[in-house]
């Protein structure tokens, strides 16, 4: 599933095809994704105006003229390509081929511009949902989501009050949406890499009550913030179906420092270890016990 630098990248490349243009035609070549379109929903879009692309965790979000946001998930293999003639994509030796089987090109939106902006996506585990904007962050399926890591939010005082008596492994609870939202399994691996804390560790153990922020909050926060954003301008990691809005492959993968890298030997300077692969609540989880030792649950 796409994750927030994916999600993220992909909102930069639609914001200039959608922000201030207004919907001329929609078309919808099925009755449902993942759950069947709103009723009526070419019908309300066509007409109304895209006042602001925002991105919260996972989820695209379109605010319209007319007080209504379209709620946007991509699911497990969903992506939109922008067609406004000749400006496609960028050309390069990552070019992605998009491809012509329109028998995947579930949802057309043609603005007023001109630009054809297309949803394609081959299993349809995607969604759009049409809400009303006041409120959208507090019901279902905004409400609920927990700290957004790309804002001004996130700290190593805020992270330990999330993580504060909770016994679950640390690599579970980040993963919670409820606690940190949009944070997935490639940059959680990352993240907990580059701060040097085990996976396997109970995730209140980085907390020290009463007193100020521990050392290993600090590491993970800012690891945290510096490892998204740097997938963010990467474009992405392009593992099976992520491709950027212009076609592009993100290219983020190319810096993984422990993700899919079983049985080779740790980034880390001096520390000697190979990264290993556990499974934790059904998805792989990769560290290096070595450099990551410290609280590990053995």
């Amino acid at each position: 599933m796409p994750e927030l630098p994916e999600v993220e990248t992909v909102r930069r490349g639609l914001a200039p095809a959608m922000e201030g243009k207004a919907f001329a035609r929609v078309e919808l070549r099925r009755t449902d994704l993942r759950r069947p379109f709103p009723k009526g929903l070419a019908r309300t879009l066509t007409g109304r105006t895209v006042l602001a692309l925002r991105r919260r965790a996972k989820y695209l979000v379109a605010d319209l003229s007319g007080g209504d946001s379209l709620v946007m998930h991509l699911g497990m293999s969903g992506s939109f390509r922008v067609d406004a003639g000749e400006a496609t994509s960028t050309p390069g030796v990552f070019r992605y081929e998009r491809s012509n089987d329109a028998a995947h090109d579930h949802a057309v939106f043609t603005m007023t511009d001109g630009t054809r902006i297309t949803y394609n996506d081959p299993r349809r585990f995607g969604s759009m949902d049409l809400l009303p904007t006041a409120g959208l962050d507090t019901r279902p399926p905004l409400g609920g989501l927990g700290l957004e890591p790309l804002g001004g939010e996130l700290s190593a005082r805020t992270l330990a009050g999330l993580l504060a008596g909770r016994r679950a492994p640390l690599k579970a609870a980040l993963l919670d949406q409820r606690i940190v939202a949009g944070l997935g399994n490639i940059y959680v691996c990352e993240a907990l890499w580059r701060s040097h804390l085990s996976p396997l560790r109970e995730a209140g153990s980085i907390v020290r009550d009463g007193r100020p922020p521990s050392a290993e909050a600090k590491r993970l926060a800012g690891a945290i913030r510096a490892v998204l954003e740097e997938a963010v301008e990467a474009g992405g990691s392009s593992l099976r179906n992520h491709v950027r809005a212009d076609g592009e492959l993100g290219m983020f993968q190319h810096r993984f420092d422990v993700y899919d890298r079983e049985g080779e030997v740790c980034h880390t300077r001096g520390c000697g270890g190979v990264v290993e692969r556990v499974v934790q609540s059904g998805r792989s989880t990769f560290f290096c016990r070595t450099c990551q030792r410290q609280g590990a649950v053995r």
